[in-house]
């Protein structure tokens, strides 16, 4: 992933300073740490009691496998944030060596296209539910979930190695080591043509990541859901307005948390630094680190069945907790009440 290189613009608050009069550098630092810092506590805490939940508190249905493995690809992105944290703080200085560099890199495409696909394969699945009940009472099945689910990594996998080996950590004159993608695939060929292949490659990359990533899952989930809608509505199962806002915020949110990550990706290819990249830079980082915790909760929350199951769960584990304390604490008091 590239959103490391946002660091290359953010973190330049003197060229930030002489260009944007209005904003405190050392403000928008700040912000960004903070924010990326919520968003991977509360994202590590929250998805991990999604995980639970689904894992061992909810029949295993097609619904609850999807899900799953859609927190588990969040729950990878996450990960990176306490990087992104430090280097932020160290002036984009990347200090964890060129293997981590390449690991931080493929790790969040690979959360990036596992999330993506799954999104896809959740919104046709629900299509085939309502379009094609017959079909999907004979043929949908854990099972034909579990594979698809299989194929889906495999493929996120794949689609994440490129954004591995392009990835090395460079040093500057002022010794400052940053982490960023080297599309040149010889270094010895001449400047020119050097520049001339890495700014293909780069292309090639951003086209094939834009498709992939973005164009082509959010065409699939708005057909999807604007078919689901039309049955419904000839069908006459809507009673109400609510199964429509769903429908709009589920494409609104997606479209939203990544637009802005594929814009700033858009304008890295003809690597200038400008006031318009340097807020793009910001907005992708803000919008990602929020997706990271809004978009599961919002996905699962909109079921009836998980809001209660989630509930009763969570009260059953604190009353756990409080049972356990205390009779912890009438143990330690009746052995000093014998002790006396």
């Amino acid at each position: 992933m590239d959103l490391n290189n946002t660091t290359d613009y953010l973190i330049n608050m003197t060229t930030l300073r002489r260009n944007i009069s209005f904003l405190a550098p050392l403000s928008v630092t700040n912000l960004v740490v903070v924010l990326l810092s919520i968003s991977f506590t509360i994202g590590i805490i929250a998805n991990g009691l999604y995980l639970w939940v689904l894992r061992f508190k909810m029949k295993k249905t097609v619904n609850t496998l999807f899900f799953f493995h859609l927190i588990v690809s969040y729950l990878i992105s996450s990960l990176i944030l306490p990087f992104m944290v430090i280097s932020y703080l160290q002036g984009n200085h990347w200090s964890f060596g060129i293997v981590m560099c390449k690991v931080f890199n493929s790790t969040f495409s690979l959360g990036m296209f596992a999330s993506v696909f799954i999104l896809c394969a959740i919104s046709l699945d629900r299509y085939a539910l309502t379009l094609y009940p017959v079909w999907s009472q004979q043929h949908r099945s854990t099972h034909w979930a579990s594979i698809t689910l299989i194929g889906i990594w495999i493929c996120a996998t794949v689609l994440s190695i490129p954004y591995m080996a392009f990835r090395e950590t460079q040093k500057n004159i002022n010794g400052v080591v940053t982490c960023k993608n080297n599309y040149a695939l010889f270094n010895s060929w001449k400047g020119q043509e050097t520049k001339a292949l890495k700014k293909r490659v780069h292309m090639t990359l951003y086209i094939s990541r834009l498709l992939l990533g973005f164009l082509l899952p959010l065409f699939t989930i708005i057909f999807c859901y604007g078919r689901i809608a039309q049955e419904m509505r000839h069908r006459g199962l809507i009673k109400s307005g609510k199964p429509f806002k769903v429908m709009v915020t589920f494409i609104s949110s997606f479209f939203v948390c990544w637009m802005p990550y594929h814009v700033y990706q858009g304008l890295l290819i003809n690597e200038t630094e400008t006031i318009v990249t340097k807020l793009i830079a910001i907005l992708t980082v803000i919008t990602l680190s929020f997706n990271i915790f809004f978009s599961p909760t919002f996905y699962l929350f909109i079921g009836k069945n998980f809001k209660k199951v989630f509930k009763d769960s969570i009260v059953a584990l604190f009353e756990s907790v409080l049972c356990e304390e205390s009779s912890l604490e009438q143990s330690q008091n009746l052995s000093t009440i014998k002790s006396v």
